[in-house]
């Protein structure tokens, strides 16, 4: 097994919204990846950039954060040739790890496009090593930056960042200084493939919270109808809970509850609707344990959202 942490960086339609391409939003132009072993020790690198295809001038925010010069990229090789001999490097038993969730969204997304075979397996699991930094250094929510993230750690930075390959290094310099074994069970699943059927759906169990990805659905109410989507049995027993907060909504994205389990207490629910990259819609809800204040919490807030709905009904 290694470990393999990979960064791109690309491009978008510089002529504004309205003539992008709808299938390659954004068109990647660099790959940068580093191979680790298990002891987190590096075993190999791959970099290179991509000659564009579909967007054949810099956005201006692009070329302001990368500093790349196009025409350094008209002799470089295409995006098929680059990410065939890519996967090739990784080998089969490769994890990828990545800051942030949206390179392999974006790595899948290109090669669909180019109508590439997916050699990743469904479901994907990786490690999002952002996450993972917020998980042992701070709260567990918040989102640092790469360069906030290396000088908090004290890693010298004599490198530039937002270069695919620099951005694997200090990415890669993160991992070795984090306590693994505190965070390596908390990998992350991608959301590019999605559950087509029920029996598809994911349910992941974690030591603190557990996870459950739903199947797509044409829209946000009849994902809301569904009843695993609903469903708040305790995660560690499995028992029927009693439901003390009803679901509501804070706005149109986000939904919670709290039911009590007779073993292991007070359970909250959440439920996050997001969309996939072919606009369909799927749910991400986590069941986690919490205490009284946080009970206090949740429950103003469902106060305050069903002061809200009476208000707007009149």
């Amino acid at each position: 097994m290694a470990y393999v942490v990979v960064d791109l960086e690309w491009n978008q339609c510089p002529y504004g919204k309205a003539k992008e391409n709808p299938d390659l939003p954004f068109e990647i132009v660099e790959i940068g990846a580093i191979k680790l072993n298990e002891e987190r020790e590096i075993t190999g690198h791959f970099s290179e950039a991509i000659r564009p295809q579909v967007y054949r001038r810099f956005h201006h925010r692009t070329q302001e954060i990368l500093h790349m010069d196009m025409e350094a990229l008209r002799d470089a090789r295409t995006f098929p040739q680059v990410i065939e001999d890519f996967f090739s490097w990784c080998g089969e038993d490769a994890q990828f790890c990545t800051w942030g969730p949206l390179d392999l969204v974006e790595l899948q997304r290109n090669m669909r496009f180019y109508q590439m075979n997916n050699p990743l397996p469904h479901p994907l699991f990786y490690y999002d090593i952002q996450k993972l930094f917020s998980l042992l250094y701070e709260d567990g929510k918040s989102r640092r930056s790469l360069k906030d993230a290396v000088d908090f750690l004290g890693i010298s930075s004599e490198a530039p960042f937002h270069r695919a390959f620099e951005d694997t290094y200090y990415t890669a310099e993160i991992m070795k200084q984090m306590d693994w074994d505190r965070v390596r069970e908390y990998r992350s699943v991608d959301y590019f493939w999605l559950p087509e059927t029920k029996k598809e759906e994911i349910h992941i169990l974690f030591q603190t919270y557990a996870k459950f990805v739903s199947r797509t659905f044409p829209n946000r109410e009849a994902a809301l109808r569904d009843k695993e989507v609903l469903s708040t049995c305790c995660y560690i027993c499995g028992a029927r809970m009693k439901r003390l907060v009803p679901w509501f909504g804070v706005g149109s994205k986000h939904y919670y509850s709290v039911s009590r389990c007779p073993e292991h207490g007070l359970i909250k629910g959440k439920i996050r609707v997001k969309k996939s990259v072919d606009d369909r819609t799927f749910i991400v809800k986590t069941l986690k344990k919490i205490d009284e204040e946080d009970m206090k919490q949740i429950r103003a807030k469902y106060e305050a959202a069903r002061k809200k709905k009476k208000y707007e009904s009149h």
